[in-house]
């Protein structure tokens, strides 16, 4: 019997808000399950990046005009708006970059380049993120530094029997998905950031995937660093997050240096500006900081609580759903407490991409290849997936619609190889 609790949400009400899911694609209403790439945007979002451009369009910081003034005061209400949101010590710890991945590149050559040295090691996990693989792999090689790896198990969870061995007084950095874009699965990151503390290590947290889709709390998790990204959770694309921890900030030195990060500069030294101002060099994104505030709005409005057991009840739902389809593997953990809403599945007789020109020609939208995760494909020993993202917009009719367009996609093709 399930023990996941019932959703209290008027999803009539929220597909209303989202202007894009009332179109149709190819005659058919649009399914939209590619919330693990972006997710659409509630009309409250595109008015505000509205607003700015046509009532108070100006640069922030330093202007004593109106609309300048009027500007920066909303652009730092968002920066305060998140940092509420995650429960950090202060909006001082929020640094805006422009994605989840421009935030783990930016710790790589900061705090990375300053704290790594030869003979030390960096612990990740075999199904990160290329974002959160391929910066380490860079720093690793430029400091003769050593990348281990926690495997993942045949049930898509993590081998949590080998991380006290992985991790040492020689690690320095531990980087761990928090939700994994492919499996769905949920890591234990605050289980795995204790021991990283005991060791005197540091742990990143990508929080691309679970901050989004259920309440996460930096304080809580004791991260020493979290991104993620505006676009996955209702916001504008062009805006990432990167939370430090204040022990850690205000002793990085800034990666980009010009404009607005400076507060004294000669011509032939510079002293950097009061955080976070000193990491966000140059003008920055300033409508869709804005938008991304209106973003948080609705989110809090739903409540994190209520969108995190929406899409557990969804999940749950899917996995017995899908069960119905031959020869099709889903992969992740069977149990729907352990993974976010995420559903890759692999059919030996159809190739993913084909399965996803089929789906959009009934107009549901999922996502089709290695997802970024081409070791952990590897390591499924298949060559792609499709993926199926839930979010808080999607309904159980909605799978059911998936589901049928798959049963019939698999006879398809079984008849076409006859």
């Amino acid at each position: 019997m399930s023990t996941i609790e019932k959703p209290q949400l008027d999803l009539n009400q929220i597909r209303n808000d989202f202007p894009i899911l009332k179109q149709t694609i190819n005659g058919h209403p649009l399914v939209y399950m590619d919330n693990a790439a972006t997710s659409q945007k509630p009309k409250t979002v595109i008015d505000s990046i509205s607003n700015y451009y046509s009532e108070y369009n100006s640069n922030v910081h330093r202007g004593v005009h109106t609309l300048s003034q009027l500007a920066t005061d909303l652009f730092e209400k968002s920066r305060e708006s998140v940092s509420h949101f995650i429960s950090s010590e202060s909006s001082a710890n929020i640094i805006w970059t422009r994605n989840t991945t421009e935030s783990l590149n930016l710790v790589a050559r900061t705090w990375g380049e300053e704290n790594l040295s030869s003979g030390d090691n960096i612990v990740l996990t075999s199904m990160e993120h290329h974002s959160n693989l391929l910066p380490w792999q860079k720093l690793a090689q430029d400091k003769k530094a050593e990348l281990r790896f926690i495997p993942v198990l045949k049930d898509g969870t993590l081998d949590l029997n080998q991380v006290e061995s992985l991790i040492t007084d020689k690690t320095k950095l531990v980087s761990i998905v928090h939700t994994s874009n492919s499996l769905g699965t949920i890591n234990p990151v605050k289980k795995i950031g204790e021991i990283a503390h005991k060791h005197n290590a540091k742990i990143l947290v990508d929080g691309a995937q679970s901050v989004p889709h259920e309440p996460v709390d930096v304080i809580d998790l004791d991260c020493d660093f979290l991104a993620f990204s505006s676009h996955k959770m209702l916001g504008p694309t062009g805006i990432g997050v990167l939370y430090v921890k204040n022990s850690i900030l205000e002793n990085m030195e800034p990666f980009f240096r010009g404009g607005e990060m400076v507060l004294q500069a000669t011509l032939k030294d510079a002293t950097w500006n009061e955080l976070p101002m000193r990491f966000e060099a140059g003008t920055p994104n300033i409508a869709d900081v804005i938008g991304f505030d209106a973003a948080i709005e609705y989110l809090n409005k739903i409540g994190m609580s209520n969108i995190h057991n929406h899409e557990k009840s969804l999940v749950e739902y899917a996995l017995k759903q899908f069960k119905k389809l031959d020869n099709v593997t889903v992969y992740g953990p069977e149990d729907a407490e352990k993974r976010g809403g995420i559903i890759s599945f692999y059919s030996a007789n159809l190739h993913p991409h084909d399965i996803g020109t089929f789906l959009d020609s009934y107009g549901i939208a999922v996502r089709t290849g290695h997802h970024c995760t081409m070791p952990l494909m590897k390591i499924l020993g298949v060559p792609a997936t499709a993926r199926a993202s839930l979010y808080l917009y999607n309904t159980t009719k909605e799978i059911d619609v998936l589901v049928e367009t798959l049963q019939e996609a698999i006879r398809y093709f079984t008849h076409a190889k006859r």
